[in-house]
């Protein structure tokens, strides 16, 4: 647990090894699982409510989680991640949404919650139980030249959620899931909280595998607005995706502001653009996503399954997307543009060809 004042320094060379015993990680805290409020273990360095706190290398942490550790729970927790959703959906207080022992919600690794001035640098993470980086509504946050080495379920790299003021600069990721998620709370729970994840840039950092480079959602509730993304380098054969939008008409939420520029792709499996409103659960529920002024400029991707994949509603498009100086080359398939409105394409070319609509 960091205090305020307090920066966790691993020096060169030196590796910091966590325990597998999950009731070492009790008591209980204030904690969210996959952007719903819930009391559960702590998180493995956890900080609520402090100001000026830094965890700085050059070591390593470890989380020797592995596929006999932490990570079997993934599958075993269904029934607990359905309850969970339940609880927040039906808005029961967090102080009885108990969990931890006897229950199968993995903690995250690294969890600042509300806290002020946060700088995580320069440190290797490694075998986390779930995501590794997670500052959840907090200010002023900095990750800069972290390297992120995990492979398990869930194990997304940085994930700031309902943050204002982000900074994510340098870093290597290669994970088991999205190499960066920005979020803001999950259905309703992140419709009480109501706070969106703002102010974000993301620059210069290589995403060598994972699901997506970076991703916006699914967890969006509480809306995300101003995301910078530049100069980042992405290629693996089991990359999904380079940019990918994430919502449906359960989390709904506001998606807007987002660029995504100066971006080399080497090859991603399925499409390097993609904004999607069927994630999951998909159309037929009461909130309507929104996703409205997209600018993405100067991407280039060498092979992936479609260049563009975009899928709004009929009744709610995607609007206000600007693709320019852009070339895909290998795409296998098709671009898609369903229910979207008001696209501008400029020098965009798929394939050797100029692409129209």
């Amino acid at each position: 647990r960091l205090e305020s004042n307090v920066n966790l320094h691993i020096a060169e060379n030196a590796t910091v090894l966590f325990s597998r015993n999950p009731r070492d990680y009790l008591p209980l805290v204030f904690t969210r699982f996959e952007g719903t409020e819930c009391m559960n273990y702590s998180p493995f360095i956890y900080a609520f409510r402090k100001t000026n706190i830094a965890i700085t290398g050059p070591g390593t942490l470890d989380g020797q989680a592995d596929r006999e550790h932490w990570w079997p729970w993934a599958h075993a927790a269904r029934d607990d991640r359905k309850a969970i959703v339940a609880m927040g959906d039906k808005n029961v207080p967090v102080a009885q949404r108990i969990f931890g022992e006897g229950h199968l919600l993995r903690p995250n690794f690294v969890q600042p919650y509300r806290c002020t001035n946060v700088l995580l640098e320069n440190f290797t993470i490694r075998n986390s139980p779930m995501w590794e980086l997670n500052p959840v509504l907090c200010r002023n946050v900095t990750v800069r030249g972290v390297n992120i080495d995990s492979h398990g379920p869930n194990n997304d790299g940085c994930d700031p959620e309902s943050c204002d003021g982000v900074l994510i600069i340098g870093c290597v990721f290669s994970t088991g899931d999205d190499c960066i998620a920005v979020k803001s709370g999950r259905n309703q729970d992140g419709r009480r909280v109501n706070v969106p994840c703002q102010n974000v840039t993301i620059k210069d950092c290589i995403m060598k595998d994972g699901h997506g480079g970076v991703s916006i959602g699914s967890e969006v509730s509480g809306g995300i607005r101003n995301i910078h993304i530049e100069r980042c380098r992405m290629s693996s054969p089991h990359l999904q995706r380079a940019l990918r939008i994430k919502t449906n008409s359960y989390r709904g939420g506001a998606i807007e502001n987002i660029s995504f520029r100066d971006i080399t792709v080497g090859q991603v499996a399925e499409a390097a653009i993609e904004v999607d409103f069927y994630y999951e659960e998909g159309e037929g529920g009461p909130f309507r996503p929104i996703v409205r002024n997209i600018d993405v400029a100067r991407v280039t991707c060498e092979k992936s399954k479609h260049a563009i994949f975009m899928r709004g509603y009929p009744a709610v498009p995607i609007t206000g997307v600007t693709i320019s100086d852009c070339s895909f080359s290998h795409a296998a398939q098709n671009t898609v543009f369903q229910n979207v409105k008001s696209v501008s394409l400029k020098n965009v070319t798929v394939n050797g060809t100029e692409l129209t609509r």
